[in-house]
């Protein structure tokens, strides 16, 4: 009885965690400023913990369940990484403070002179 109490609230929490990924991600996308509140080290750690509890489920007690869900859940905070990434490097190539010897995908000359073409 108390398993599966704990079962079903550890389903319902973990799904209502996936909706909240999909909020973050949604705001992180429609963000212009960089996303500057998104810590890297803090999805990194959360990408990690959920990837290791995925992989710990597939091999040790072969729950699937808990493998889906953790997985999902990495792949979230995956998603919120590179996003991040991407507005973060979109926002200094649109107010031109790109650190020197930084790539610029959205520069043309930039992109010539990675590919040593004029």
């Amino acid at each position: 009885m108390i398993s599966d109490v704990a079962y079903d609230l550890f389903t319902v929490f973990n799904a209502l965690r996936l909706v909240c990924y999909l909020q973050q991600i949604y705001k992180i996308a429609r963000d212009t400023t960089g996303a500057p509140a998104i810590s890297y080290p803090t999805w990194i750690l959360w990408t990690a913990a959920n990837s290791s509890t995925a992989i710990d489920a597939l091999t040790h007690p072969g729950d699937i369940t808990l493998a889906w869900i953790h997985g999902l859940n990495a792949l979230c905070c995956t998603i919120v990484i590179a996003l991040t990434a991407f507005k973060q490097r979109q926002y200094h190539a649109q107010i031109g403070q790109i650190p020197p010897g930084y790539p610029n995908a959205f520069d043309y000359a930039s992109a010539c002179q990675r590919h040593g073409t004029t």
